[in-house]
C-alpha cells in the first residue's frame, strides 16, 4: 500500500513538472513572437535616424554655402539646433542598437531548450540586464535615478553556460542593489549619490562579476537568512522572499558556481558571483 502510495505522488510530482515545462515553452514561443514583432520597428528607428543624420548634414552643407546671407545670431542658432538634433538622434541610435541588442538575447535564449549550455558573452549579457533592470525601476518610478559604474575587461572569450540561468542570477542581485540604494536616498537627510558598480574579473579558471552598493548594508538578523529563508526586506507587493535563494540555487546547482556577499552597516553591500572560466 505503501509503495502505490510512493508512485502516486512520483506521478503527482512528474505532472506537474511536464506542466510547467510545457507553460516555460509557450513562454519563450511568446518570448520570441514578441521579440520578432519589436524589432522591425526597432530596425525602422535606427535606419531612419541614420538617414536623418545624413540629410542633416548635407542641410548644414547648403546652410554653410549661404552663411554670408545670414546674421551673426541666426548662424549661431542653426549651429546650436544643429547639434542639439546630431546629439538627440545619435541617442536614439545608441538606444535602438541597445534595444535590438537584448531583444537578441531575449531570442536566443527562447531558442535554447530548458537548461541548454550555449556560448555566451557574459559582458555583454551583464551589463544589458544591468539596464533591463535599471528601466524597469525607472518605469515604476520615474524618479529613480542613480549612477551606474560599470567595468568589463575586453577580450574575454565566451563562456558555455546557460544564459537564461546566468541572466536571472544578475537581474536578482541587480534588483536587490538598485533597491538597496533607491532605500537609502529616501531616508537620508545629508547630501548622497546612489551609486551601483558592476565588474567582471578574470582571476585564473575563475570569472567574478561584483555588484556593489552603496546602500544601507544587510543586517546581521538577515544576512544569516539571505540564502536559506523566504525573506524581503522590501514591502509588501514589492517582492516575494524568493529571490536571493533562487539565485544561490541557480549559481551552485546550475552554473557550477558560488555566491557570496560582504557587507557594512551604512556602507552599502558588495556580492560576488564566481562561475568557472573555461
Amino acid at each position: 500500500m505503501e509503495n502505490v502510495e510512493n508512485l502516486h505522488e512520483q506521478i503527482e510530482k512528474l505532472q506537474k513538472q511536464l506542466v510547467s515545462q510545457e507553460k516555460m515553452a509557450s513562454l519563450g514561443l511568446l518570448s520570441a513572437g514578441i521579440a520578432h514583432e519589436i524589432q522591425n520597428p526597432l530596425n525602422f528607428v535606427i535606419n531612419f535616424s541614420k538617414l536623418s543624420v545624413k540629410l542633416l548634414n548635407d542641410l548644414l552643407e547648403v546652410v554653410d554655402d549661404c552663411k554670408d546671407k545670414l546674421t551673426e545670431d541666426e548662424a549661431a542658432d542653426i549651429e546650436d539646433i544643429s547639434a542639439d538634433l546630431q546629439s538627440n538622434l545619435k541617442k536614439i541610435s545608441e538606444h535602438g542598437e541597445r534595444a535590438i541588442s537584448i531583444i537578441q538575447g531575449i531570442l536566443l535564449q527562447s531558442r535554447g531548450k530548458a537548461g541548454e549550455k550555449l556560448p555566451t558573452d557574459v559582458c555583454k549579457l551583464t551589463h544589458e540586464y544591468v539596464w533591463l533592470s535599471y528601466h524597469a525601476m525607472r518605469a515604476r518610478n520615474n524618479k529613480f535615478n542613480i549612477t551606474i559604474r560599470e567595468d568589463y575587461p575586453d577580450n574575454l572569450k565566451m563562456q558555455l553556460l546557460v544564459p537564461q540561468d546566468f541572466s536571472r542570477a544578475i537581474l536578482n542581485v541587480v534588483n536587490n542593489a538598485f533597491y538597496a540604494v533607491w532605500e537609502k536616498a529616501q531616508q537620508e537627510v545629508e547630501v548622497y549619490e546612489p551609486i551601483v558598480s558592476v565588474a567582471v574579473k578574470q582571476e585564473g579558471n575563475q570569472l567574478l562579476i561584483l555588484i556593489a552598493d552603496n546602500g544601507n548594508g544587510i543586517s546581521a538578523e538577515i544576512q544569516q537568512k539571505l540564502f536559506h529563508e523566504v525573506i524581503t526586506t522590501k514591502p509588501v507587493g514589492k517582492g516575494t522572499g524568493l529571490g536571493m535563494s533562487i539565485t544561490r540555487q541557480l549559481m551552485e546547482e546550475n552554473l557550477e558556481g558560488s555566491i557570496s556577499f560582504t557587507t557594512e552597516m551604512g556602507s552599502g553591500t558588495t556580492f560576488k558571483l564566481i562561475i568557472p572560466y573555461k
